[in-house]
């Protein structure tokens, strides 16, 4: 995500008073600098006699209280209008907009350059589209990303056929084929890249935890480069480690637990989680254990920090998670651990693979990644009970782990020698 999308969103939640909240999905596509703000449209408030324009409906859509929004969805959706509104134009009647109408957007946003405002500036969206159909090495935004913008545009007109303002959807089912199958866009680290991650400078020395992290050194990281991705190991999402609080470390139960939640017992409310299921307890896995975080934690403490990762910039979003990402992405290079399909990301996916390996029950399993776990009828089973007892979710988490993957040789390891496991 790029610093102009960064800006904004946060203009956007300035404008229309939406807390902060989780990364969106869609961060491929173009930058505040490309996509003209409400006020800076003709006649973006006003009809002028020939019915309700797009974005009177838009803003009736987006403040209608019986519809029940998260944070995160309220941005999606500003940020979703600002992309219409550029292409269709604010002032037209909502009854005006054709089916054709509809397929001149997909076609359109199907040739954006990625980083639009980055590259071009104040360039509007079809001039920039026609620019990049024009050649071959401007990159474009994926299908992934066209169709969640067309489907946040079918939403509100769905809604707009609801309350009587047209007589049907014209985007109704208008969607980009799909050329990669949705396992093929994310994979898994391999047991290689793993011992390339784990055996670098910034995890057994180097010559500063900054920029000196990829160069040979006596300097042990003890910060958010060190433990962020160890904690990935075990199910956290990358947003919800930074965000952590020192103490949402918390013993349960004579468990040592990550306190997965939007509440702060101190400080500021600044926490977001991406959906109602992220909320939960996922128990510190011994091999945490073994490698010192509880140390790591209690130094924390102790210094009187609130935050467990103060060393990452909030950013203009207010998420702590962009500048690492980005920072990742520049040391699986440095590494020699990148490959196409691998991210951060990569993380969560191994996390489920080794779940599934450990024969972890699939309903614990889902629990500890804070995934949905299926259908209405089981979200509506969900809400009896308290959930399963922190002692049977260690024990679960307790039984995951990397064959062929030893960390032992990390300077702040205090547990036994690892068995070897697999090859290599």
């Amino acid at each position: 995500m790029t610093f102009e999308i960064e800006a904004m969103f946060e203009q956007t939640r300035r404008e229309h008073g939406i807390i902060h909240d989780d990364r969106l999905l869609l961060s491929e596509f173009g930058t505040g600098a490309a996509l003209m703000t409400n006020r800076q449209r003709s006649g973006a408030a006003a009809t002028d006699g020939a019915g309700t324009t797009l974005s009177e409906v838009y803003d009736r859509f987006l403040l209608d209280p019986t519809k029940r929004r998260s944070d995160r969805t309220m941005l999606a959706h500003h940020t979703t209008r600002r992309v219409i509104e550029d292409v269709i134009g604010s002032a037209k009647p909502i009854s005006d907009i054709t089916r054709e109408d509809c397929r001149d957007l997909l076609e359109t946003l199907r040739w954006l350059p990625v980083n639009l405002g980055k590259k071009y500036g104040m360039m509007p969206i079809r001039e920039a589209a026609r620019l990049a159909k024009s050649d071959e090495r401007i990159k474009t935004i994926n299908a992934t990303n066209l169709n969640a913008y067309m489907a946040r545009f079918t939403t509100m007109l769905n809604w707009a056929v609801t309350e009587e303002y047209i007589g049907r959807n014209p985007a109704r089912g208008l969607q980009l084929a799909e050329t990669v199958h949705p396992q093929d866009r994310r994979k898994p680290f391999e047991l290689w890249q793993l011992r390339r991650i784990f055996h670098a400078p910034i995890f057994t020395g180097c010559r500063d935890d900054q920029h000196g992290y990829a160069i040979a050194g006596d300097t042990i990281a003890s910060g958010a480069r060190y433990w962020v991705p160890l904690i990935a190991l075990w199910g956290l999402r990358l947003n919800e480690i930074c965000q952590l609080d020192v103490s949402d470390v918390r013993q349960i139960d004579d468990v040592q637990c990550f306190v997965v939640t939007k509440d702060s017992l101190t400080g500021t409310r600044d926490k977001t989680l991406k959906t109602k299921s992220s909320e939960r307890l996922v128990p510190v896995h011994p091999m945490l254990h073994d490698l010192g975080i509880m140390g790591f934690i209690e130094a924390k403490r102790k210094s009187g920090a609130l935050k467990l990762f103060d060393d990452l910039p909030s950013g203009a979003t207010g998420f702590r998670s962009v500048a690492f990402s980005r920072w990742f992405s520049r040391f699986l290079m440095s590494a020699n651990a990148a490959t196409p399909l691998t991210c951060f990301h990569s993380f969560r996916h191994g996390f489920r693979d080794a779940a599934r390996n450990a024969r972890i029950d699939r309903d614990i399993a889902l629990r500890l990644g804070g995934w949905i776990t299926g259908g209405s009828q089981s979200e509506t089973a969900d809400d009896y009970g308290a959930g399963y007892r922190p002692s049977v979710l260690h024990e679960a988490i307790s039984a995951i782990d990397y064959p062929g993957l030893d960390l032992s040789h990390l300077p702040n390891w205090t547990g036994r020698p690892q068995r070897p496991r697999g090859k290599g």
